[in-house]
């Protein structure tokens, strides 16, 4: 009966407060309310925003730590894989425009160079060509189509060859008739008057009386052939040490003929051949006009002494070209190595 009274919702005499009940019972009230509408969620809700942190986030739980996002490690991947890409392409864009600058440098170099061996070109014109007369050769001559010792070489004229010759010079050349044609050779190796012939070696010897008086006369000048000295050297021979035959006479007829030279060079290790094989002086000249002096006077007796070449103030002769007279040479950087302070001698 009491139940049936419950659901009917009729109030009854005698309850607390005499309400009416109502239908459900409160547990069925309970179940049936929203999370959200529940009490306890509303004040830990309100209790959290209070706070100032997002409720959502509290309620997602605390992060993980120690693990990477796999979607981002891919794609920092990728980034650096299309950066690396990107460097390679820049790179090889480079280098072929260094390797197509660099062929387009050496066709202009090229061009160039041809263009001043054209301006260099030197044709002859009639009246240059005008003969004045004949001189000789002194020596064994180079004869060339160009005033440079680069120029083509056309022959080798020997020593007291007859040449036709004009009053045409550019620097140290003379224009001649070679064959019909303009052509160069040095001028300083042309002689006006034919040279004494060499001595013939099979023409008769002298009596035996006049070869003894010769002979007692050039022993008055002891220690020297055909005027050159082969005393040892006043200021010491130390430097003959190791040196060949030749290069010693080269050291004993300077040092006797210019006493002003104190010092010399010999054989070294290392380096220039000659020197290393004894086959090389070195003469420390005091200024530069003892050492003009004793570069011509070595040259003029490279016979005697067996000279094979000769450097000087950044240049060289050589018996093998000595047609050309003295050749520049390229700068080797500072004064001893251009050979300013002192004259280097070789010797066969």
């Amino acid at each position: 009966m009491v139940a049936g009274l419950l659901t009917t919702g009729v109030a009854v005499a005698g309850w607390p407060d005499s309400a009416t009940v109502t239908a459900d019972p409160p547990a069925k009230v309970a179940a049936s309310t929203p999370a959200s509408a529940r009490p306890d969620t509303i004040e830990r809700t309100s209790r959290l925003l209070a706070n100032g942190r997002p409720a959502l986030s509290n309620l997602a739980g605390p992060a993980v730590k120690g693990k990477s996002d796999p979607g981002k490690a891919s794609e920092k991947a990728a980034d650096r894989a299309v950066t690396e890409k990107k460097n390679a392409e820049k790179q090889r864009a480079e280098k072929a425009a260094a390797k197509k600058e660099a062929a387009a440098k050496r066709k202009a170099v090229a061009k160039d160079k041809a263009a001043a061996r054209r301006a260099a070109t030197i044709t002859p014109t009639r009246s240059e060509l005008r003969v004045s007369g004949h001189k000789y050769t002194r020596v064994g001559l180079n004869v060339r189509d160009q005033p440079t010792s680069s120029g083509h070489l056309v022959t080798v004229l020997s020593a007291g060859s007859r040449l036709t010759v004009t009053k045409t010079t550019h620097g140290a050349w003379t224009l001649v008739i070679h064959r019909g044609k303009g052509r160069w050779v040095h001028t300083e190796y042309l002689s006006a008057s034919k040279p004494n012939p060499k001595p013939n070696p099979k023409a008769k010897r002298k009596p035996t009386s006049q070869r003894s008086s010769s002979s007692s006369s050039s022993s008055s000048n002891s220690g020297s052939s055909a005027g050159l000295s082969s005393a040892r050297c006043a200021s010491g021979s130390a430097v003959e040490s190791g040196l060949q035959s030749n290069a010693i006479k080269v050291h004993r007829a300077v040092c006797a003929r210019y006493p002003s030279v104190k010092s010399y060079g010999g054989r070294r290790s290392g380096g220039d051949s000659f020197h290393t094989s004894g086959r090389a002086v070195d003469i420390m000249i005091p200024n530069a006009s003892t050492g003009r002096k004793i570069a011509d006077w070595v040259r003029a007796n490279r016979k005697s002494l067996g000279v094979s070449e000769v450097i000087y103030a950044q240049h060289i002769w050589t018996v093998q070209r000595s047609g050309e007279g003295w050749r520049s040479m390229s700068d080797r950087g500072n004064k001893t190595a251009n050979h300013y302070d002192h004259v280097h001698v070789s010797v066969y």
